[in-house]
């Protein structure tokens, strides 16, 4: 394979990797340490993973505990979960946070469902950019007289194979996700 077909091929597993980071900060209905990895935390004049300035840990299928490392980045911590999408307020004991989840009820279910029907759109969105990024370089590459007409049309078809099995990852990814977050 060329050296920049296996360059889009690892760029497009890019967005499916960080679909399912994304994925697993979305509730389920159970306590997971990994809800909070997308939560960035005001912290020494930057934006930090909260992994980066606590410790998560499970305490409960419905609650979370999370352990400051620095004391003065409590309040910084509280923020940040109080404005999450999470919907969560946390009880705070000295440098301890504890945040109790909700049950899911059927509407928040179903708002779970489409913010990963979102995250999805993006991941495809991107696997598009960087399908018309490949495309237009065999383009350019064959209009440079680099590669003939023959290869152009079989390094596009490549691409839309990476592409069409990056995609059927992603909508299978999606169907599971609303899965896990249906089931009660």
């Amino acid at each position: 394979m060329n050296a920049w077909l296996a360059e889009v091929k690892q760029k497009m597993e890019g967005p499916v990797e960080t679909l399912s980071k994304e994925f697993a900060g979305l509730r389920t209905g159970r306590a997971h340490p990994s809800l909070l990895e997308p939560l960035l935390v005001e912290a020494y004049g930057k934006r930090l993973p909260l992994g980066q300035t606590a410790t998560v840990s499970i305490s409960g299928t419905r609650c979370l505990t999370i352990q400051v490392w620095d004391k003065t980045l409590v309040k910084a911590v509280e923020k940040a979960l109080s404005v999450s999408e999470l919907k969560v307020s946390p009880i705070t004991e000295g440098q301890t946070l504890r945040i109790t989840l909700p049950e899911l009820n059927e509407e928040r279910r179903k708002e779970l469902c489409k913010i990963a029907g979102k995250y999805a759109e993006q991941a495809r969105i991107s696997l598009r950019t960087i399908r018309r990024d490949g495309m237009d370089k065999v383009k350019r590459m064959e209009k440079n007289k680099e590669i003939s007409e023959d290869e152009c049309k079989r390094y596009e078809t490549e691409i839309q194979k990476l592409t069409d099995v990056a995609i059927v990852k992603i909508d299978a990814s999606l169907m599971q996700k609303e899965k896990e977050i249906m089931t009660l």
